[in-house]
């Protein structure tokens, strides 16, 4: 399984190593297998030796340059992180990424050998035209994806459940989890109000191969609680 912490713009530095430490911790006292990955802010990475994935949830596609407000490869390089959150809705949405800026994203960051969690996922009135729809909509945001790239991992977050409180329904989970599997060999988790309530039972699915968790995993405790489902289900 692979569980994902995805913290958004929430957290300081030092909140985010007192999490570190608790969830570091418990992978190592419990002898964890499974791969944790963690998306803290910029503002929160360091350059520490962890048991933990460290990823970043964006970066500019470029070395360096006369990018205002970006990161870039340079500055990622130095804290030697090498895993990155591409596609999220909530860059596509709110800040207005496109599918052509994103695909050159993702092959800038794949030619170094980033470990990338592509993201992809509908609006509600996409899914409520019907499966067909639903499937073309999000099939089109695999243009210019390399769905062989070894070090790929593909999320499904439907847009409607995230952050909102709404989950799909197991039934819907493994219907587009199904269908992505036709296609795509690399590892497919589920993202869209995953908690402590329903993780186990989400990672129990049928093509799902983990989480990636935004507001539920701020709490260190209950990410760990979902850590040891996934321990469970093994």
């Amino acid at each position: 399984m692979i569980l994902c912490a995805n913290f958004k713009a929430n957290k300081t530095r030092q909140e985010t190593r007192a999490y570190m430490a608790v969830v570091e911790s418990f992978v190592s006292a419990n002898a964890i297998e499974d791969t944790i990955m963690v998306f803290p802010p910029f503002t929160a990475l360091e350059h520490i030796s962890r048991n933990v994935l460290i990823g970043v949830q964006n970066g500019y596609p470029a070395a360096n340059g006369a990018f205002t407000g970006e990161i870039t490869l340079e500055q990622l390089e130095e804290f030697e992180i090498k895993t990155i959150l591409i596609g999220h809705s909530e860059r596509r949405h709110i800040l207005g990424e496109t599918q052509e800026q994103i695909a050159a994203k993702f092959r800038f960051f794949a030619q170094q050998g980033f470990a990338i969690v592509y993201c992809v996922g509908e609006p509600l009135e996409v899914r409520e035209y019907g499966y067909d729809v639903l499937m073309e909509y999000i099939n089109a945001q695999f243009v210019g994806i390399d769905l062989n790239y070894p070090d790929l991992i593909v999320a499904y977050e439907p847009v409607w459940a995230i952050g909102t409180g709404l989950t799909a329904s197991n039934r819907e989970i493994e219907e587009v989890h199904n269908a992505l599997r036709q296609t795509i060999s690399a590892p497919l988790l589920y993202g869209g109000s995953v908690k402590v309530d329903n993780a186990g039972d989400i990672m129990a699915l049928a093509n799902v191969d983990g989480v990636l968790v935004g507001s539920a995993s701020l709490s260190a405790n209950d990410f760990c609680t979902m850590i040891a489902q996934a321990t469970e289900l093994q």
